[in-house]
């Protein structure tokens, strides 16, 4: 097979949400077959760029993204594909990391103090990795503290904050507040995301953006990272 065909087996597998060859598709007639797995495997062994893997990736989840927002496709099918490419970005991190020239920028993420939830989170990293963003990702229930610490160790183009509660949502606001006191707020951008926040919230709290889903949550990143 080609390592043009290679590639489109790929971004089909991530349509249909199939991780390996024992998944079944969202559509009949997979079953068997290669999944995105396998097939990521197999064009780095064809010498197929990580780049031109990523792309590939960031391809077929922007489909799914115009395909849920037709009513095509339903959050189960959203959340198949990005488990899919998250298959895919534990086979491809042993190679993106030789590759850090390759990366557009580095961007820190969080879910909030009080806040355990992260479903929406990593479908973002996951995302933001088929973006070809550097992702450090804090996990849940992150202070304030772990945060100004993080953020002055890894020296992140971006910080992004998560939250699913109205009473944790409250949690970007204070972040941000304790990054201006300690003087290291103008050196990173914000963005923010979650079920409670918009963009009004984004501005009253002083962050640089705000991301509805994972989906608008790339296409911030990369404007802020244009802007950097």
């Amino acid at each position: 097979m080609s390592n043009e065909n290679l590639l489109e087996k790929l971004k089909e597998n991530v349509l249909q949400g199939r991780m390996e060859k024992e998944d079944e598709g969202i559509e009949e007639g997979y079953l068997g077959q290669p999944g995105v797995q396998e097939l990521t495997e197999e064009t780095l062994e064809q010498g197929v760029s990580v780049k031109e893997i990523l792309q590939t990736i960031n391809d077929g989840m922007v489909l799914v993204g115009k395909m849920f927002e037709k009513g095509e496709y339903f959050i189960p099918d959203m959340l198949a594909a990005s488990e899919a490419v998250g298959a895919a970005m534990e086979v491809l991190e042993p190679h993106m990391i030789k590759d850090k020239e390759d990366w557009k920028g580095k961007i820190l993420m969080a879910t909030v103090e009080g806040d355990i939830h992260d479903i929406g989170k990593n479908l973002v990293i996951i995302m933001l990795k088929g973006s070809a963003f550097q992702v450090v990702d804090l996990g849940t229930n992150v202070s304030s503290n772990k945060i100004i610490e993080e953020i002055e160790k890894q020296k992140p183009d971006i910080v992004g904050f998560s939250a699913l509660l109205d009473t944790t949502m409250v949690e970007m606001g204070k972040n941000i507040e304790t990054m201006k006191e300690k003087g290291i707020r103008d050196g990173v951008k914000v963005m923010i995301g979650g079920a409670p926040t918009s963009e009004s919230f984004a501005q009253k709290i002083g962050a640089d953006a705000h991301g509805k889903d994972a989906f608008a949550a790339v296409e911030v990143a990369n404007k802020l990272i244009s802007k950097n």
